[in-house]
C-alpha cells in the first residue's frame, strides 16, 4: 500500500519528536538555534540536522557554516527513527519518474507538505521550546541545495523573532 500525506507526516512526526528529544537529551550542554529536515530536489524522505551556539563557537569559519546542515557535527542525526519514515517515501512514486510535470509537481509538494507538518505539529507541541526559547530556534523543511520556497516555509513554521530574523538577515532577505 501507498502511503499518504498522512501516513507519512504521521510517521515523521513521531521519528522527529524521537530524533529531537534523543538529540537535546543527549546533548545537554548545547543550547540549539537551528534544526533542520532536510531533503534533495527529489523529496526524498528527510535527514535531520542541527546547530547549537556551542559547537559553532568551536568553528573557526563560523560565519560561512551558521545554517550549514552539512558542516555541522549534528548532521544526520536520528537516523534509528528517521530511516523507517524514508522507506514509506521511497514506497511512493519517485518525483522525476512521474511523466506529467503538474503530477510531478504534486507528488513534490505533498512530500515537502508532510514535512512542514511534521515541524509545526512538533513545534506547537513545544518540542522546540515555548514563548522566548521558541523564538531563539529555527526550525526549517529545507530542500537543498537552495530551493525559493525554503523562506516560505521558514516563515510559516518559525514566529516572528530573532531566530527567524538572523536567518533572514544572513541570506540578505531581512
Amino acid at each position: 500500500m501507498i502511503p499518504t500525506e498522512a501516513d507519512l507526516a504521521d510517521a515523521l512526526t513521531t521519528a522527529t519528536r524521537a530524533a529531537v528529544t534523543e538529540l537535546f537529551r543527549d546533548n545537554p550542554g548545547h543550547t540549539f538555534y537551528y534544526v533542520t529536515l532536510t531533503t534533495p530536489g527529489e523529496a526524498f524522505g528527510p535527514a535531520l540536522s542541527a546547530w547549537s551556539h556551542e559547537a559553532l563557537a568551536q568553528r573557526p569559519d563560523a560565519e560561512d557554516v551558521r545554517y550549514s546542515y552539512a558542516d555541522s557535527p549534528f548532521s544526520v542525526v536520528g537516523e534509528e527513527h528517521l530511516k523507517p519514515v524514508r522507506e514509506m517515501f521511497a514506497a511512493r512514486p519517485e518525483v522525476f519518474d512521474i511523466a506529467d510535470d503538474d503530477a510531478s509537481d504534486a507528488e513534490f509538494d505533498l512530500r515537502l507538505r508532510a514535512i512542514e507538518t511534521a515541524l509545526r505539529r512538533s513545534a506547537d507541541e513545544g518540542l522546540f521550546g515555548v514563548g522566548e526559547a521558541r523564538e531563539n530556534v529555527l526550525v526549517l523543511a529545507e530542500v537543498v541545495p537552495e530551493d525559493e520556497e525554503n523562506v516560505a516555509r521558514a516563515r510559516r513554521l518559525n514566529p516572528p523573532g530573532p531566530a527567524l530574523d538572523a536567518w533572514l538577515a544572513y541570506w540578505g532577505l531581512a
